[in-house]
């Protein structure tokens, strides 16, 4: 199947060098490989930026990071019911290879069952990429697939009428790959991205490394996450250092599961040794025995307005709708 792009002669020139390269990479011995392969990705890069839709600079869209088991998914969960019953049509993404989020919302399990990530989903990815990932799929595949219609057909809509969509794991979202799961992950969350009107939030798996250029346009807020441990605060610094790398304008702190005020101290005093705080805001959340005791679920902690969580994760929700103006 070829490319569907409405292609100018400049262009036409560069996908006909690329695939040019890639047949001879077949063939190659394995010094000739490493060039042509690097050669290879370096047209898969200028391909991937004269084909890019430039998302809008205004919008309400939130990245949601940090160290695995730092209370992402919750927190996430929280925010997103918390900003539907605000008004706000809520999307919320879940790219963390957990995949709990669905759990973490409310969605019923006989539902959550029947949910298969995005990445997993072979036949919308051969629908619309034109080849099937795991097999001998040749040189030509939709390079910009037509995914206008991913949130209606596997949208999961849940409590509050929050909406969801599992995409799984994005791996080396904008290193270049350009293989048929890549292309359609990638057009999705610029598909995402270029959406009005709503909220979206995405819940990632642990660290920003994974989270390039591609998938940080048109998210102009990113909430990091850190318990008070020195593994946590710096992958929590290199998280926001790369959120700035990025163009992420504003990059909220929230520090989790605090038991003493010492253990704020503390943290300071990390981000200090590390020689980083250039953060937005910091919001402190106490460590809650609700959270620990219905983990994942949070209904338990929307219902309790009184909870130490609820107070401090709509303090958080404030924060971020005004930064969103």
């Amino acid at each position: 199947m070829y490319t569907t792009l409405v292609l100018n002669s400049n262009l036409k020139a560069f996908i006909l060098e690329f695939f040019k390269i890639f047949s001879v990479l077949l063939m190659a011995n394995k010094g000739e490989k490493d060039e042509r392969r690097k050669k290879l990705f370096q047209i898969a890069e200028e391909l991937r930026e004269r084909t890019k839709k430039q998302a809008p600079e205004e919008g309400f869209r939130v990245v949601i990071t940090g160290k695995g088991g730092v209370g992402k998914t919750t927190l996430t969960a929280i925010l997103a019911r918390l900003l539907a019953r605000d008004g706000y049509k809520v999307l919320a993404v879940d790219e963390d290879p957990q995949m709990n989020l669905a759990h973490a919302i409310g969605i019923p399990k006989e539902v959550r069952d029947k949910i298969i990530p995005l990445n997993r989903n072979l036949d919308y990815i051969e629908e619309k990429t034109g080849a099937r990932p795991g097999t001998n799929w040749g040189l030509y595949f939709s390079l910009t697939p037509d995914v206008r219609d991913v949130v209606e057909r596997f949208g999961v809509v849940g409590p509050d009428n929050v909406m969801l969509l599992v995409m799984g794991s994005v791996v080396q979202a904008a290193a270049g790959c350009l293989c048929p799961e890549n292309a359609l992950l990638d057009a999705v969350v610029k598909y995402i991205n270029l959406r009005k009107g709503e909220v979206i939030l995405m819940d990632t798996q642990a660290g920003l490394e994974h989270f390039g250029r591609a998938l940080a346009r048109g998210f102009k807020q990113a909430v990091i996450l850190t318990e008070p441990t020195y593994n946590s605060v710096q992958v929590a610094v290199d998280a926001a250092k790369l959120a700035r790398q990025l163009g992420i304008k504003y990059v909220h702190l929230v520090i989790n599961k605090v038991k003493k005020d010492k253990h704020i101290e503390k943290v300071e005093d990390i981000l200090n040794e590390l020689g980083f705080n250039d953060f937005t805001t910091k919001t402190v959340i106490p460590y809650d025995e609700l959270v620990e005791e219905y983990d994942p679920e949070v209904e338990a902690i929307l219902s309790n307005p009184d909870s130490v969580t609820y107070k401090k994760v709509h303090e958080l929700k404030d924060i971020l709708i005004r930064y969103a103006e």
